[in-house]
C-alpha cells in the first residue's frame, strides 16, 4: 500500500470513528468570547466592550499545542508572520506584525514589558518560554503605545503563565521525542495552601536539528545538522497578605546553545551560547472601587556569538511599572500610571545607559447603552532626545448583541536603541524616535452564543522618522514608511468540531539595504497569507486537529548578487493527536508538522524537507 492510500484509509478511518461519537459526545464547557477579560488593556476590560482587536489563544487551545513551540503557535495567527517558526528551531524567530519590520511588537510576561537592550531591535526572543509553561495568550493588534510605550507599533504579545495549583501539591510533566534527534522533558511541582501558592519547574531540551546552509547544485559535500540544546527554570509565587494586598514574585533563567552556519550555502561550525535572567514582583492592592498595581521587573541577556566575527553582546534592563485603576461609577474607568525603564549596554566598552520615564492615563466608558469609548495619552521623557507624546482613541458600537462595530485612531513610537546611540558602529545621539499614525476600523459578527463568529478589520499604518544605517555616516532618521492591509477571521463550533480560519493582505514600502533606497515591496512578507485550522473531539478522550496555511508570493534580498529577488508561494500541513487516560490526568500526544530551511530561503525559496514528528506525554500526578 502506497503513502497516497495509507493516508485515505487513515482519514476515512477517522471520520468513521467521529461520526459514530457524534450522537454520545457532550459539549464542551467554554466561557464565551465577549465576557473574556483582556488584562493587557490594564483596564480588566471585556471583549464586549472594548474596540481593539484582540485575540485570546485559550488554555484549552494550549494544552493541545505541547508538540509546538511558542513562535510556531504564535504565527497560526491572523496578521503575523515569525520568520523561522517552522525552520531549524535554533534559528532567531522575528516577530513581523501586520506587515511591521520585526522589533516592531512588544511581548509582555504577566503584564510586563520584555525587552532585550543588547541587540539593534530590542525584541524579546520568543525562544526563551516553553509553551507548557503558558496559560493564555493575549494578542492586541494595532499602536499600543499609549498603554506600553516604546515599540507597541504594530501589537502587544501578552503571555500569562500557569501560577500555582490547587490546595496541595501536585507533581506534573511533558516528556517528548522527535525525529532529528529531538527530546524534551518538563518537570515542575505546583500547589499551595491558605493564602500561599507557588509553581516551580524546569525544561531541557535538545535537538540535532537541521543544515541552515544548503548543499550548492552540483556539489557532493555533507553539510552537518545544527541542532540546539536548552535548559530553563522558572519559579513563581503567590502571597495573599490579606484580602486586599497580594505579592507575586517570579524568577526566571534560560540557557541555550545554539548552532548555526555561515550563509545560505556555507557550512560552518559557529555556535552561539544564550543566557536570560529575569526576576521581579507584582504586587496589587484591591478595595472596592479600584486597585493599585505595581510591576517591578530586571532582566539580564547575554549573547555570546562564536563564528568569524565573534561579538559579545550584553544587556540589561530595569522597569517599574505603578498604575491606578478607579471606577467612576458603573460605567466610567478611570487609568493612570507611571513607567520608568533603565537600559544599559552592558557589553559596550563604556557601558552606555539610558532612562525612559513615562506618565499615562486613560478613560474608558463603557455599556452606554450600545456605545464604548476608551481615549488614552502618554507623555515620555527620554534622557537623549527629549519628550514625545502619543495618544489613542478607540471607539466601538453594539449595534445589536450579535453585531459589533469598532474602530481606533492613534499614535505609537519606537525609541533608538542603545546600539544606535552609543555602540562603535555608527552612533549617532541625536535620533529621534520613529513614531506612526494609526487608523483602525472594523466589525464583528457573532452568532448563536458564538458557535459562528466573524471579524473584519483593515488598518492603515504611516511611519515617519525610521531609523536606517546609511553607510559610511551610520544610524540616520529618514524614512518615511506606509502600510495598509486587512484581516478576516471567521470561527464555527458545531457538535464536537471547531473550525477557525483567518485571510490576511498586506502592502506597504520600507527601505532596504539591496536597492539602499524605499521600495514598494516588503521583504520576506507576503502580501497574501490565509490558514486554516480544524479541530475535532472524535470521542470522549481522543481529540484531533489539522493546520493548513497558506504563504503568498514576496520578495527577499539576495546579498551574493546583491537583487532582489522573487520567492515562490509555499504550504505548510500540520497534525495533532491527543488522547487522555487516567480521569484525564494521563495524556498522549502525537504532533507531525513541515519543516523547512529557512537559510535556503533567503537565496532561492523555501526548501521543504518533509515532515517533522513529535509524539510525547502530559501528565499530573496529584
Amino acid at each position: 500500500m502506497n503513502k497516497k492510500s495509507m493516508l485515505t484509509v487513515a482519514g476515512l478511518g477517522l471520520a468513521q470513528l467521529m461520526i459514530s461519537q457524534l450522537a454520545n459526545a457532550q459539549n464542551q464547557d467554554s466561557v464565551q468570547l465577549k465576557d473574556v477579560v483582556i488584562s493587557a488593556t490594564k483596564n480588566d476590560q471585556k471583549q464586549s466592550q472594548t474596540g481593539k482587536v484582540v485575540t485570546i489563544i485559550s488554555r484549552e487551545v494550549l494544552e493541545r499545542s505541547n508538540g509546538k513551540s511558542l513562535p510556531e503557535l504564535i504565527s497560526e495567527q491572523a496578521g503575523i508572520i515569525v520568520a523561522g517558526s517552522s525552520s531549524n528551531p535554533g534559528l532567531n524567530k522575528s516577530v513581523f506584525f501586520r506587515g511591521a519590520g520585526s522589533a516592531y511588537a512588544v511581548v509582555l510576561i504577566d503584564g510586563i514589558v520584555q525587552n532585550d537592550p543588547s541587540g539593534n531591535g530590542g525584541a524579546f526572543d520568543l525562544r526563551l518560554i516553553s509553551i507548557d509553561q503558558i496559560d493564555h495568550i493575549e494578542i492586541l493588534r494595532g499602536g499600543q503605545s499609549t498603554i506600553y510605550g516604546s515599540d507597541a507599533v504594530a501589537g502587544v504579545i501578552n503571555i500569562i503563565t500557569k501560577k500555582g495549583g490547587p490546595k496541595g501539591n501536585t507533581i506534573y510533566g511533558v516528556a517528548s521525542a522527535g525525529s532529528y534527534e529531538t527530546y524534551k522533558g518538563t518537570i515542575g511541582l505546583n500547589g499551595g495552601v491558605e493564602g500561599f501558592s507557588y509553581n516551580i519547574n524546569y525544561t531541557h531540551a535538545k535537538t540535532d536539528g537541521i543544515s541552515e546552509a544548503a548543499t550548492p547544485v552540483g556539489s557532493t559535500a555533507t553539510f552537518d545538522k545544527d541542532g540546539f540544546k536548552t535548559d530553563a527554570l522558572n519559579a513563581n509565587f503567590g502571597i495573599k497578605l490579606d484580602n486586599h494586598f497580594s505579592v507575586n514574585p517570579f524568577v526566571r533563567y534560560y540557557y541555550g546553545n545554539y548552532k548555526f552556519d555561515g550563509g545560505a550555502f556555507t557550512d560552518a561550525n559557529n555556535y552561539s551560547i544564550l543566557k536570560n535572567f529575569a526576576a521581579g514582583t507584582n504586587a496589587r492592592y484591591e478595595f472596592a472601587t479600584g486597585k493599585v498595581t505595581l510591576n517591578y521587573s530586571f532582566e539580564s541577556t547575554r549573547n555570546d556569538a562564536h563564528s568569524q566575527y565573534p561579538s559579545i553582546n550584553e544587556g540589561r534592563v530595569s522597569l517599574l511599572d505603578l498604575f491606578y485603576n478607579q471606577k467612576l461609577g458603573n460605567k466610567l474607568d478611570l487609568l493612570v500610571g507611571i513607567d520608568n525603564r533603565v537600559m544599559k549596554l552592558s557589553s559596550a566598552t563604556n557601558k552606555p545607559e539610558t532612562n525612559i520615564f513615562a506618565a499615562y492615563g486613560s478613560l474608558l466608558l463603557h455599556d452606554l447603552s450600545i456605545f464604548n469609548l476608551e481615549v488614552g495619552g502618554r507623555y515620555n521623557k527620554h534622557e537623549q532626545y527629549g519628550e514625545n507624546y502619543t495618544y489613542s482613541v478607540t471607539p466601538s458600537i453594539n449595534i445589536i448583541k450579535e453585531i459589533k462595530l469598532f474602530g481606533t485612531v492613534s499614535t505609537a513610537f519606537k525609541v533608538p536603541t542603545l546600539n544606535m546611540l552609543f555602540g562603535q558602529f555608527g552612533a549617532n545621539l541625536d535620533l529621534k524616535p520613529e513614531k506612526s499614525q494609526n487608523y483602525e476600523a472594523g466589525v464583528n459578527f457573532s452568532f448563536a452564543d458564538d458557535k459562528f463568529s466573524l471579524r473584519i478589520a483593515g488598518y492603515k499604518r504611516d511611519l515617519t522618522d525610521a531609523i536606517l544605517y546609511a553607510y559610511p555616516n551610520g544610524y540616520i532618521n529618514q524614512v518615511s514608511q506606509k502600510t495598509k492591509g486587512f484581516e478576516v477571521e471567521p470561527a464555527v463550533k458545531f457538535s464536537v468540531f471547531n473550525i477557525n480560519g483567518y485571510y490576511a493582505y498586506v502592502e506597504g514600502n520600507e527601505f532596504n539595504f539591496v536597492d539602499n533606497a524605499v521600495a514598494d515591496y516588503l521583504f520576506r512578507r507576503p502580501k497574501h497569507t490565509f490558514g486554516i485550522t480544524a479541530g475535532a473531539q472524535a470521542t470522549r478522550n481522543l481529540y484531533v486537529s489539522a493546520n493548513f496555511r497558506y504563504f503568498g508570493k514576496r520578495t527577499d534580498g539576495n546579498f551574493t548578487t546583491y537583487t532582489v529577488d522573487n520567492l515562490p508561494a509555499y504550504k505548510l500541513l500540520n497534525a495533532y493527536a491527543e488522547y487522555a487516560l487516567a480521569k484525564k490526568r494521563v495524556k498522549l500526544f502525537f504532533d507531525a508538522k513541515n519543516i523547512l530551511n529557512e537559510k535556503y530561503n533567503e537565496i532561492i525559496g523555501y526548501n521543504s524537507l518533509g515532515f517533522n514528528f513529535n509524539t510525547g506525554v502530559i501528565f499530573n500526578i496529584h
